[in-house]
């Protein structure tokens, strides 16, 4: 998967969009010091989005934005 654009939304929102996901709007939130997927405006002709998509979203964003180690290192790591 590639991160085609991404751009700073309302307050602290970033919004992403991917290749896999062409008409999917991704929503993500800052949470400390890293970006973390809160909320999409999926489209019934994109393929249906799983929770390892879902975390490669979280790392490609975090990535872009210099905060990849940040989102790695997360106290909830352990749990997903």
């Amino acid at each position: 998967m590639k991160l085609i654009r991404w751009a700073y939304d309302r307050r602290g929102v970033v919004r992403g969009y991917f290749d896999q996901f062409p008409n999917t709007t991704f929503y993500l939130k800052r949470i400390r010091n890293y970006y973390f997927l809160c909320a999409m405006d999926w489209n019934e002709s994109d393929p249906e989005i799983t929770h390892e998509k879902r975390e490669e979203i979280n790392i490609l964003i975090n990535r872009e934005l210099g905060r990849e180690q940040a989102y790695l290192q997360r106290k909830t790591r352990s749990l997903s």
